[in-house]
């Protein structure tokens, strides 16, 4: 009776190691050093050096080009957009507007005592229409 309950522990011990023993292949080695060739960059012969007294990029200049590598350029802009933005004034917008509009000390439009009843109108139907808050 000792030998049947020690059969059974014997196969599940050697399902478990893994069978290692059966392998014929090595496993690879995590401290073995190769040594690849070193990475060479070849000589670009058709740049040429600077000229003296030639003006050279300047930031501005170096800035658009690296945001028409980064993005492609302006965007194409259908006629109805063009339009749009021809009519709310694109060539009058400040540059770099979006940094300063959260600036606490930006100057902001009174609305009017108008403005402010309008948008404080509780919900009501009127005779011509009718309102109704989203749920």
């Amino acid at each position: 009776m000792n030998m049947r309950k020690a059969v059974p522990v014997l196969i599940i011990a050697v399902a478990l190691s893994g069978c290692s023993a059966f392998r014929k292949s090595a496993a690879p080695d995590e401290f073995a050093v190769a040594r690849n060739a070193p990475l060479i960059i070849p000589p670009d012969y058709t740049l040429t050096p600077p000229v003296a007294g030639t003006a050279g990029l300047s930031p501005q200049d170096a800035q658009g080009q690296a945001i028409d590598a980064l993005f492609g350029g302006p965007a194409p802009r259908s006629a109805t957009e063009s339009s749009l933005l021809d009519r709310a004034g694109r060539d009058r917008a400040t540059v770099g507007i979006r940094s300063t509009a959260g600036d606490p000390d930006t100057r902001v439009i009174d609305k009017g005592t108008v403005t402010t009843a309008i948008l404080n109108a509780p919900q009501s139907d009127g005779q011509v229409a009718s309102a109704q808050v989203p749920q």
